[in-house]
C-alpha cells in the first residue's frame, strides 16, 4: 500500500461511515469512485475514528491526488505563506507533496 504523510491526512475531507456501502467502508472499493482496490493500488489513509467507532478509510491514487489538490486549494486561501509561496508551510508541502505523488 502507498503512504500518506500523517500531517496531511485530516485535511482530505472523507465521506462520513455511515453513508458507504459496506466494500467502501472495508477498504475494497475506493472512497470516491467505483474503483476496486487491490494491496498494489490502495492507498491507506490511517485510522479515523467518529461516532460509528473505528475505521481504516482506502481509496485510489487517482482520487487521492485529486482531493489533496482541493484541500491545498482550500488552504491556500486561509494561509497567508501559502499566497506567496507554500513551500514556505508545512502543511501546504505536505499537501503538494501528496498531489504530486499521487497524480494521474
Amino acid at each position: 500500500m502507498h503512504e500518506v504523510p500523517s500531517e496531511v491526512l485530516d485535511l482530505l475531507v472523507l465521506p462520513p461511515l455511515d453513508t458507504l456501502t459496506s466494500d467502501r467502508a472495508r477498504g475494497a472499493v475506493c472512497l470516491w469512485c467505483p474503483v476496486r482496490l487491490t494491496v498494489e493500488t490502495a492507498v491507506d489513509l490511517g485510522e479515523r475514528t467518529g461516532a460509528d467507532g473505528r475505521w481504516w478509510p482506502r481509496a485510489c491514487a487517482p482520487c487521492v491526488g485529486r482531493r489533496a489538490h482541493h484541500a491545498l486549494y482550500a488552504h491556500v486561501t486561509v494561509c497567508e505563506p501559502c499566497v506567496d509561496d507554500v513551500t514556505r508551510c508545512e502543511t501546504g508541502r505536505g499537501l503538494s507533496r501528496l498531489m504530486r505523488k499521487y497524480r494521474r
